[in-house]
C-alpha cells in the first residue's frame, strides 16, 4: 500500500507546479518518493521470484525522475504530477519490454507494461513475430487471466496506423495488431485502492498475468 500523504503531495504538486513551491515542500517530496520507492522495491523483490530477468533490480534502477523534459514541449510546467516506475531487465533505460506502475491521483493511476514506441527496426521485428507466430500471440491475448486483468492490448488511434503497414495484406488475421505502433496493456487503479494493503498483491498478480506477453516481445527483440 501507499501512504495517503503521498497521494496528497502529488495532488498538491499538480495544483502548484512551479519551482518555488517545489523547493518549499522538498521534505514532503522526499518522503513521498521514498514511500513510492519502497513500494516498488517490494514489488521487484516479489516479482523476481516469477521473472528472474528483474531479480536483483533496485527501485532506483526503475524510478523515473520527477522533472519534465520541457525542451520541445509547449507545456513548460517543470514537474510531473505522477510517479512512474519501469521494471525491466537492465532497468528503466533498457530496450526491453517491461512492467510499469503509474501513480497519479485523480483516477489516472494504472498498472501495466509492454513495449512503448519501439524504433523502426524493433517495430518491424515485432510485426514479423506476430505474423509468424499469430496462434501463439493470440493465445496470450485470449488467456483467461490476461483478459480478466487487461482485456486486450491498448489500440487507441494515437498508437496505431490507419492502414496496414507495408508488406501485409488487409485480410491478415493479425491485422489490428500489425497496425500497432506500441504493444502495451494496462488496467486502471482507483484512488481508494492505492492506500489499501491489497495493492501489492493485486499489482503483482497483474504483472504475472502480463509476463507471457513480455516474454513474447522480448524473445523477438533478442
Amino acid at each position: 500500500m501507499l501512504e495517503p500523504q503521498t497521494l496528497r503531495y502529488l495532488s498538491a504538486l499538480k495544483a502548484n507546479n512551479n519551482k518555488p513551491w517545489f523547493d518549499a515542500h522538498r521534505t514532503a517530496y522526499e518522503a513521498a518518493r521514498i514511500d513510492f520507492g519502497n513500494f516498488i522495491q517490494l514489488l521487484i523483490d516479489a516479482l523476481g521470484k516469477h521473472d528472474l530477468s528483474v531479480a536483483g533490480l533496485t527501485s532506483r534502477d526503475c524510478l523515473f525522475r520527477i522533472n519534465r523534459d520541457i525542451r520541445f514541449s509547449n507545456d513548460k510546467t517543470p514537474y510531473k504530477s505522477n510517479f512512474g516506475a519501469s521494471i525491466k531487465r537492465g532497468g528503466r533505460k533498457s530496450p526491453f519490454a517491461g512492467y510499469y506502475f503509474h501513480l497519479e491521483p485523480g483516477g489516472h493511476s494504472f498498472v501495466g507494461g509492454g513495449l512503448w514506441l519501439p524504433d523502426a527496426p524493433k517495430l518491424k521485428t515485432m510485426r514479423q513475430e506476430i505474423d509468424y507466430n499469430w496462434a501463439e500471440f493470440r493465445g496470450i491475448l485470449t488467456d483467461k487471466t490476461f483478459k480478466k486483468t487487461f482485456t486486450d492490448l491498448y489500440r487507441g488511434d494515437d498508437q496505431r496506423l490507419s492502414t496496414m503497414p507495408k508488406g501485409y495484406e488487409k485480410d491478415n488475421p493479425a491485422a489490428e495488431y500489425l497496425k500497432l505502433k506500441s504493444f502495451i496493456a494496462e488496467t486502471r487503479i482507483a484512488d481508494e485502492a492505492l492506500t489499501k494493503a491489497s495493492l501489492h498483491k493485486k499489482t503483482l498478480e497483474a504483472f504475472v498475468a502480463l509476463k507471457p506477453l513480455l516474454d513474447f516481445i522480448n524473445r523477438g527483440i533478442e
